[in-house]
């Protein structure tokens, strides 16, 4: 082996090719963590992938610089998940490295960048206030990173006036290769004396002889250690298990160390260690759990996929934990997916009584060293264990992973949205279980239409749980009229007066009530009630959010924050008005409406951190407060024994957003958050408001009627054909240019007529047609489901390189390709 080819995590396709010193060959395998030199100055943590003695033909090819592990850190077969991902969500397989493993496991060098002390501002040519701004930072920190003069500057990006700035002489950039995983480490003990020098070992006895507690010290460490045993290594000891045996304080311990007895060293340790502990086995089934675990067995033998389709309150969840104990039982693995990391909070809790140190749980909020660990015991380890986590879990390498179970299947946050990979959680769950050989289970009161349409069809397997544990009917669905209400002014602010007689009601009776408005911020803008001004932002063609607590207007899209003007900058009178409401005014006014309740929030806003999650739910969950007030968080899949009572404060929201999913996502939204109520000893009531409640998803969100949404829903995408019946993806062109991005894109639509005819929709401007200063222009795909993702990527790039071998333009315009949008 001469040769390896290797992935590093940017956006260029394929694998680059370097050569390996006669000094590391040894090393190195399939899945390797290497280092390598990139272009003139980046150094990257690349991944190999192949192996090889064919010298690459026609430049100079860069040795390998190191290998980071004596084995591997990826293992079969997730380089070819890797692959599968980057051809069918049409991204590089660099992206998905990118995305896939832990930052902690990718050491890169970071560039910093320092003023020139030289610099002087040309008359002619001054500095734009951006420019300014990011030079004062620098200027004040004298050497600092990229990252950093982004956060103190609150800009997005700053690299483009970087280089602006480096351009002009004012700053130069250097490069350090930087290591960000910082193990956590215990304190071990060892004795100063070699092992078999009996002379040294007397003498550390006759040191301690006239101090008791430093000899019983000396004594429990050749306990512990097994030192004086002959034939077998002696046994690490931590400081911790010896003060604990030889029960003497650490300053006893520091004396004996001070007296030259014992030296202490540092270990690295992995966070997520077992540590053992006693379980509960898993809470009995009811009859109807019970026969739906015996027939998920009986259609997982004949098919590799069943969805589980059960009503809200139904016990899905137990089902799933009698299904995860067979698997560990049978000495395999469990990957258990929820769609928001507020769901871990409960379901930890509850899986962690039965499984104990069996379960670990992985998601975003954990920091890069606890993901780096979780990986790095899931790699050394092919113990029966089951995680739990979020989409990106499903990259995790996993050793014998016999059972995927993604729970509420349905929900789109399983699809990554911001950046490459593009990918869905589920679909890739699913095609990870069929290469490690295990079955997937699919759970949701509110199925997908593309799943329940294989289910039907009998590609998957489809059991139901059609009646709720225990027997308790469905919640009770009352659906307010606001506009007539508002006539008869029957609205106080967003409550109608219905709405809130049940509140009070059910806070009286000591139960609980959730309030759901899917839009975060305190009202989604302020506006001049003289002139009709509303404030922009300068980045993106929306209006600004406005935040009560922050006192300021944010973009939801790139971040650009200001303050609330006093005066309309447009016509100078001080008439501003706050205009709708978000999550953050629900809050206030449900305090004015309802004084003396406990009130509690749950959005982005109150959950950035890991403990926020916890605090918010457990808080509920223990009564510590009476009203929950939320956006989508809310409505998925937590069970709160308190809830009576849930309300709906714009029904009408969700069900005309501009999207041929819009009808699917507000039933699913709508039934999911009615299903918070009732669940523990009586039936529950939603309150549903709009203005229409002869609208065919209200009226069967009130009959619970999921069938009869889904043959309504599969006409209409039938007739204007969309999924299931075809496959569709979205092509967005970018640019900073305008005049530039519709001319491309109307260029680009032509060729891609030429090759997909009929199938091409577009160009169009999106519904938001400028963010980040990036002007963007869509183009719709709608193929066959038969149709090979691959060839069809190879086609489309087929017709980027065509474009840009005749217009060098091109080199400036970004494509994106979002392959089954949700």
């Amino acid at each position: 082996m001469r040769y390896v080819d290797v992935l590093v995590p940017l956006m260029i396709p394929g694998t680059f090719t370097y050569s390996v010193p006669d000094s590391l060959a040894a090393t190195l395998r399939v899945g390797s963590r290497v280092l390598v030199p990139f272009g003139r100055k980046k150094i990257y943590t690349a991944i190999v992938v192949l192996p090889h003695d064919r010298k690459p033909e026609g430049y100079q090819v860069k040795d390998i610089l190191m290998v980071l592990d004596p084995e591997p850190i990826v293992r079969h077969p997730q380089l070819k998940l890797w692959q599968w991902v980057a051809d069918y969500y049409m991204c590089s397989p660099g992206e998905v490295y990118r995305a896939a493993v832990p930052s902690g496991l990718k050491v890169e060098s970071e560039t910093f960048v320092s003023p020139n002390a030289d610099f002087e501002e040309n008359v002619d040519d001054r500095l734009s206030d951006r420019e300014r701004a990011v030079l004062d930072v620098i200027a004040q920190r004298g050497r600092v990173q990229i990252g950093d003069i982004a956060s103190a500057t609150g800009m997005k990006t700053v690299e483009h006036t970087i280089s602006r700035l480096i351009d002009r002489d004012a700053v130069h950039v250097s490069e350090r290769v930087v290591d960000n995983y910082r193990p956590k480490t215990e304190v071990c003990v060892r004795l100063t004396a070699p092992r078999g020098d009996e002379a040294a070992m007397h003498g550390l006895l006759d040191m301690v002889s006239r101090a008791r507690k430093q000899e019983t010290l000396l004594l429990a460490y050749l306990d512990l250690s097994r030192w004086l045993q002959r034939g077998q290594e002696p046994h690490e000891v931590t400081r911790e298990a010896l003060l604990e045996r030889a029960n003497v304080s650490a300053a006893v311990f520091q004396a004996a160390v001070q007296k030259g007895v014992f030296t202490t060293y540092k270990r690295p340790i992995n966070r997520f260690a077992a540590q053992g502990g006693a379980t509960v086995d898993v809470p009995p089934l009811s009859e109807p759990q019970q026969a739906a675990y015996i027939e998920l067995h009986n259609q997982l033998r004949a098919l590799d996929i069943a969805l589980l389709h059960g009503v809200t309150g139904s016990g899905k969840t137990t089902v799933y934990m009698r299904m995860i104990a067979d698997v560990l039982a049978a000495g395999n693995q469990v990957l258990y997916l929820v769609p928001e990391i507020a769901l871990t909070t409960q379901l930890t809790q509850r899986l962690r009584r039965v499984f104990g140190d069996r379960l670990l749980v992985y998601h975003s909020r954990f920091s890069d060293n606890e993901r780096v660990d979780i990986w790095r015991r899931l790699l050394h380890s092919a113990e029966p264990m089951v995680v739990i986590g979020v989409r990106s879990s499903v990259f995790l390498p996993f050793a014998k992973l016999g059972l995927v179970i993604v729970d509420e299947e349905h929900d789109s946050s399983y699809k990554q949205q911001d950046h490459a990979p593009r990918y869905n959680g589920r679909n890739v769950a699913m095609m990870l279980a069929r290469m490690h050989g295990a079955k997937t289970l699919l759970g949701s009161a509110t199925p997908s239409v593309e799943v329940y349409t294989r289910a039907l069809a009998g590609d998957y397997g489809l059991v139901r749980l059609t009646t709720r544990y225990g027997d308790l009917e469905l919640p009770d669905v009352v659906v307010v009229n606001t506009t007539e209400a508002r006539k008869r002014l029957e609205m106080n602010g967003m409550f109608s007066k219905e709405l809130l007689k049940r509140c009070r009601a059910a806070l009286e009776a000591d139960e609980q009530v959730i309030l759901f408005q899917n839009r975060r911020g305190y009202a989604p803008m302020v506006r001049c009630r003289n002139c009709g001004w509303v404030p922009q932002c300068d980045n993106c063609d929306v209006s600004l959010t406005y935040h009560k607590f922050t006192h300021s207007l944010t973009c939801h899209y790139c971040g650009h924050t200001t303050a609330v003007p006093t005066l309309c900058p447009a016509c100078e009178t001080p008439d501003i008005e706050i205009v709708g409401y978000g999550t953050e005014r629900i809050e206030d006014e449900i305090d004015r409406v309802l004084p003396g309740e406990k009130i509690s929030r749950m959005d982005l806003d109150t959950t950035r951190s890991k403990a926020a999650y916890d605090r918010i739910i457990d808080d509920f969950s223990s009564r510590k407060t009476s009203v929950l007030v939320g956006t989508q968080m809310v409505t998925k899949g937590l069970d709160f024994d308190g809830v009576s009572l849930v309300g709906i404060l714009n029904a009408d929201q969700m069900i005309h957003f501009p999207d041929f999913r819009s009808h699917e996502r507000a039933f699913d939204m709508l039934e999911q958050v009615a299903g918070r109520a009732g669940r523990a000893h009586h039936r529950g009531t939603v309150v549903i408001q709009t203005s229409q409640p002869d609208h065919p998803v209200i009226q069967m969100v009130c009959a619970h009627d999921y069938v009869g949404f889904y043959r309504h829903e599969m006409a209409d995408r039938e007739q204007f054909n969309y999924p299931p019946f075809v496959k569709i993806i979205n092509i967005y062109l970018t640019h900073r240019d305008e005049a530039v991005v519709s001319e491309l894109a109307v260029r680009y639509g032509t060729l891609l007529r030429q090759l997909f005819g009929e199938r091409v929709l577009g160009p169009d401007t999106p519904v938001v047609g400028r963010v980040q200063n990036l002007f963007l222009r869509q183009l719709v795909l709608k193929l066959e489901t038969s149709v090979s993702m691959p060839k069809v990527k190879n086609l489309l790039r087929q017709v980027q390189e065509r474009m840009l071998s005749v217009d060098s333009r091109m080199r400036q315009l970004r494509l994106v390709y979002d392959v089954d949008p949700v």
